[in-house]
């Protein structure tokens, strides 16, 4: 059976170390890990240590570090703009991306995004959700790497983003070209940019493929905005070397 994860904020250099916090109360209590089982650490950010449990509390665990090592980021490195989408599909679709390999999520006010995300209090809230959606689907994937979730960004935004990126992939059902017909890079970052419920208009489209961007499809069926981003990585993970 694969070993639970668990994060810290950072790992120790020294062999040994206490888990406490929400972790270690998770750990103790919920998971009631005990004496001599073992588990893993991470900071997220892509070390990892292999742990056994020395002892026990109520609320942590005294753990030592039997191995410690650094998983590098995949390339190419691929970075999802996922549109604000109604309900929970929002999450939902920042929980299937983060478990199918995401390393970075860009909320997008796309034009016809239904949800709309207010620059106050609610809208922090709202981007707090996906923040801590990434970081539980990472731990429920074993990653050693917590995607980045960004602040929100317009199309302007969006755009600056895909000049710097090696390739952006608009995603757009009943377009002709494939995304299984475009050359991915196999270095730097990969934009992929998904619409919300009504489709991505057509203005916006143009002005990504005015700045470079080419529009394809994933295959025949039209995927919802919560499932296609991580439909899209699991292509994108047998087409390159992100899964080898």
């Amino acid at each position: 059976m694969t070993l639970a994860l668990f994060l810290a904020e950072a790992l120790p250099s020294g062999p040994s170390f206490t888990l406490d916090g929400p972790e270690g109360r998770h750990a103790a209590a919920v998971r009631r890990l005990r004496v001599g089982e073992e588990l893993l650490v991470s900071d997220g950010k892509g070390s990892v240590a292999h742990c056994v449990v020395e002892a026990a509390a109520k609320d942590s665990l005294d753990l030592t570090i039997t191995r410690r090592w650094s998983e590098p980021q995949p390339a190419p490195r691929v970075i999802i703009a996922q549109a604000l989408a109604k309900g929970d599909r929002g999450e939902l679709a920042v929980e299937l991306a983060t478990e199918a390999g995401a390393d970075a999520i860009i909320p997008w006010r796309a034009s016809r995004s239904i949800t709309k995300w207010d620059d106050g209090p609610r809208g922090d809230k709202a981007l707090n959700r996906w923040r801590s959606t990434a970081r539980e689907a990472a731990k429920q994937a074993r990653r050693a790497w917590i995607p980045e979730v960004t602040d929100p960004m317009s199309v302007r935004e969006l755009i600056a983003v895909a000049k710097k990126s090696a390739l952006t992939l608009v995603l757009e059902a009943g377009r002709a070209t494939r995304m299984a017909d475009i050359a991915l890079p196999s270095s730097g970052d990969l934009l992929l940019i998904v619409g919300p419920e009504g489709g991505i208009t057509d203005e916006e489209i143009n002005a990504f493929e005015q700045a470079g961007s080419r529009t394809v499809r994933l295959g025949p069926s039209v995927l919802r905005t919560s499932t296609a981003a991580a439909v899209a990585l699991g292509a994108i993970g047998a087409l390159t070397t992100r899964w080898r």
